[in-house]
């Protein structure tokens, strides 16, 4: 790789974006400078369908790393610049052939100026007839080890021989806002990466039950939101307190009905706090049948309380794939640390699985939940976690 001088970045589902996709490269655009912000020497040109990142001797395998996070990216590619001729193109592809220890080899171009004055079939069978001569590699165009591609452009051809997947989605922060409930589990620090994924600019809340919930508990929620924050620049925490409602809970309700109307005033904050800060719908980690309060029936009964959007992109994965996903982010390890949250604390020993909307309302009735929301709502705590300590942040 040590004459490769360029990044070369292709986009994923933004070519379906017709009229926005103008501001979907913007977007994407400014994410991989942000990205990549600790990087002076790099220098940046925008195309149609591409961009193409100078790297002026920067660390290839820090780039890859970093460009791997950036949602927005399909793929990308570490290339090399040469002069859009022929005897260019040719004398690059050979040596990056001669240099491999591939057996086989296809080449793959694409040419973007029209005006050149060869076709891309032409291109391959020049640029492979050299190679074959020069070097031992034969041709394999079903499953080639060495696949060489080549962009020819009016300013200059990009060779590769590498095409680096890249996180796919829409650039972070394009589709609006959300609200994350945030515990301090493996499920939610999960959505949120894929709440990202969407395009998303994801804002949490975490319910803290205080002296029930410790300090450490609290540190270790803001730690995941910090990890997951490296994907779109920097995150919004609300810190409510949930310990008089929690009471009042199992003091009116009792064990069975206690999970489900603690999740349905969890819901309500929810919408409280996502409305003021101009969220437009409200994020979980829920997974269908994964525990009592995400059964079919209960997630009617709690969804009822309130009238945003509820978004529960975990909604169809079981708990394995929630874990790879995890291990993936690498926000597995903090998620397992024994440090409990609101909902675990008041663990109840036969929660309804199968609870009504007549019977929630029943229970609610006997203490004034109305009150004790517009308490928690109004002194919640808001804290700003970053990757890092910076002051910049997505646009």
């Amino acid at each position: 790789m040590a004459n490769y001088d360029t990044v070369l970045v292709r986009f994923g589902e933004l070519s379906t974006k017709g009229k926005n996709r103008k501001d979907f490269i913007n977007r994407l655009f400014r994410n991989i400078q942000y990205m990549l912000r600790d990087f002076h020497e790099l220098e940046y040109q925008k195309a149609y369908d591409r961009i193409y990142i100078r790297l002026n001797g920067a660390d290839h395998e820090k780039i890859r790393e970093k460009l791997q996070k950036v949602f927005g990216i399909s793929s990308f590619s570490f290339t090399e610049k040469v002069p859009a001729d022929m005897e260019s193109i040719i004398s690059a592809c050979v040596r990056i052939a001669s240099e491999s220890d591939a057996r086989t080899f296809k080449m793959i171009t694409r040419r973007h100026d029209k005006s050149f004055p060869l076709r891309s079939d032409d291109i391959n069978r020049q640029t492979a007839s050299a190679i074959l001569k020069n070097t031992d590699l034969k041709v394999d165009v079903h499953d080639p080890e060495l696949p060489i591609r080549v962009e020819v452009r009016r300013e200059a051809a990009y060779i590769t021989s590498e095409k680096i997947p890249g996180a796919g989605g829409y650039p972070a922060g394009i589709n609006g806002k959300v609200l994350l409930m945030l515990s301090g589990g493996i499920d939610s620090p999960v959505a949120a990466y894929q709440l990202m994924k969407r395009g998303l600019n994801v804002e949490a809340v975490h319910f803290a039950s205080p002296p029930y919930t410790s300090e450490n508990a609290r540190n270790k929620v803001l730690t995941l939101a910090g990890m997951v924050s490296e994907y779109q620049g920097k995150m919004k925490v609300h810190i409510v307190n949930f310990t008089d409602i929690q009471l009042n809970i199992y003091k009116t309700a009792g064990d069975p009905y206690a999970v489900t109307l603690m999740r349905r005033m969890m819901f309500r904050l929810a919408e409280k706090i996502a409305q003021k800060n101009g969220c437009l719908a409200v994020g979980t980690g829920e997974s269908i049948g994964q525990v009592a309060s995400q059964t079919l029936e209960s997630i009617a009964c709690i969804n009822e309380a309130v009238r945003i959007p509820i978004l529960r992109p975990l909604v169809c994965y079981d708990k394995l794939e929630i874990i790879e996903l995890a291990k993936k982010i690498g926000t597995y390890e903090t998620s397992i640390l024994p440090y409990e949250d609101c909902c675990t604390i008041f663990d109840p020993k036969n929660p309804v699985t199968k609870p009504t909307v007549e019977k929630a309302e029943y229970f609610e009735g006997m203490f004034d939940w109305q009150t004790h929301l517009e308490t928690a709502c109004e002194e919640a705590e808001t804290v700003v976690v970053q990757p890092e300590q910076e002051e910049e942040s997505f646009l």
